[in-house]
């Protein structure tokens, strides 16, 4: 048995997701956070640091800084600068500040993950929209879609990668193809890598948008955290990489006076994962792809849904179009079965499953799921 096949109660806590149907027999599978315990290591280090008793302003430490360098070159390939990092309160903070960082339009690609399309909008920047293709061998980019949604004042391409919500790893080629597309358009392009450790394919490795060349590290903004990999986004801690100099100080400028520091107990955290739990990685990334590989198959048993493999994340993207429902959300839910809702990704007709959870959980989950489907 394993550990990640032990529920842990999450009800009455402080918890969003399980708080939304409170009151309700709803298993929710929306949000994008885990019903795993954290590392071992990361705990440990937590009651270490809570025993010290002060809590007073923090920053990063050499060993910090020295445990993410190692992480990205060891992991990914990917050697960078301890100057290059510039720490967070969270990802999403980074997609807001790169879009106020840099001035003109935004670029990106649909479906996505709702910040990228908020986003622009809080910065006062206009947004244009790429459709992803969907073919039959999964969803691509399109390069005419991506030269039509193109204007003279684009400069900021937003990617995401790996993609929430469709779940593609990226290949060199394919983010080759983006970078000539970004050098010829003259864009910056923030790359949110959040869910870079969540690679579920054998055959695939995460490559980091900026290792491509140095001509991509110069026009990149990377933003990563162990959150997701972890399970610790409550802890509030992430990091951009910007390797060149003046868009940086740009970024950092953006920042200026708006973004806190960084929560001690989730720099805490972030070096215990990256340094100390490799081990528990291995083993959630098997668990969490005999999940994917139990959705996939109940999911494509019904009539009128259907998905496409997951490479990445622990998020399924399922059309629910020909089921012909006119609020897909509310009738999974009237059914049991807390759902993110596609409209909210740039994609009525579509809704997002969170499989970061036990086996027992998801086995009832999808029962509620198939009886959802035979209902329509």
């Amino acid at each position: 048995m394993s550990a990640f096949d032990t529920p842990i109660d999450r009800r009455g806590t402080d918890s969003i997701k399980w708080g939304k149907y409170a009151g309700r027999d709803v298993l929710p599978l929306w949000v994008a956070d885990m019903d795993f315990a954290a590392p071992p290591a990361v705990i440990d280090t937590l009651h270490r640091r809570i025993e010290h008793g002060v809590f007073g302003y923090g920053g990063p430490w050499p060993s910090l800084t020295e445990s993410v360098l190692a992480h990205l070159e060891g992991e990914y390939s990917w050697k960078i600068e301890p100057e290059w990092i510039v720490w967070l309160p969270g990802l999403v903070t980074g997609l807001n500040v790169a879009c106020r960082a840099v001035d003109g339009e935004v670029l990106t690609a649909t479906p996505i993950y709702p910040p990228f399309l908020s986003a622009p909008h809080f910065s006062g920047r206009k947004l244009n929209r790429a459709e992803l293709a969907c073919a039959d061998n999964g969803w691509r980019f399109d390069q005419n879609t991506l030269n039509s949604a193109l204007t003279a004042e684009t400069k900021l391409f937003l990617l995401c990668h790996p993609h929430n919500p469709v779940g593609r790893c990226w290949s060199r080629a394919e983010l080759l193809d983006l970078a000539a597309f970004a050098e010829a358009n003259d864009l910056i392009v923030c790359s949110d890598e959040i869910h870079c450790g969540l690679i579920l394919d054998a055959d695939k490795r995460h490559i980091p948008f900026a290792s491509l060349s140095p001509e991509a590290a110069k026009r990149s903004i990377t933003l990563m955290a162990p959150s997701k990999t972890f399970n610790i986004p409550g802890l509030g801690c992430a990091f951009a990489v910007i390797p060149d100099a003046k868009l940086r100080h740009r970024f950092e400028r953006a920042m200026a006076g708006i973004v806190p520091h960084v929560n001690v107990l989730g720099l805490a955290a972030c070096e215990a994962a990256y340094r100390d739990s490799g081990d528990w990685h291995h083993e959630l990334i098997a668990y969490l792809r005999a999940n994917r590989d139990l959705v996939l198959a109940a999911v494509n048993r019904e009539k009128g849904v259907k998905m496409k493999p997951v490479e990445a994340t622990y998020l399924a993207w399922i059309d629910v179009r020909e089921l012909g429902l006119a609020k897909p959300a509310e009738h999974f839910e009237a059914h049991g079965l807390g759902l993110s809702d596609g409209a909210d990704f740039g994609a009525p007709g579509w809704l997002r499953l969170n499989f970061g959870c036990p086996r027992s959980t998801l086995e009832a989950a999808l029962k509620r799921f198939s009886n959802a489907c035979r209902a329509t």
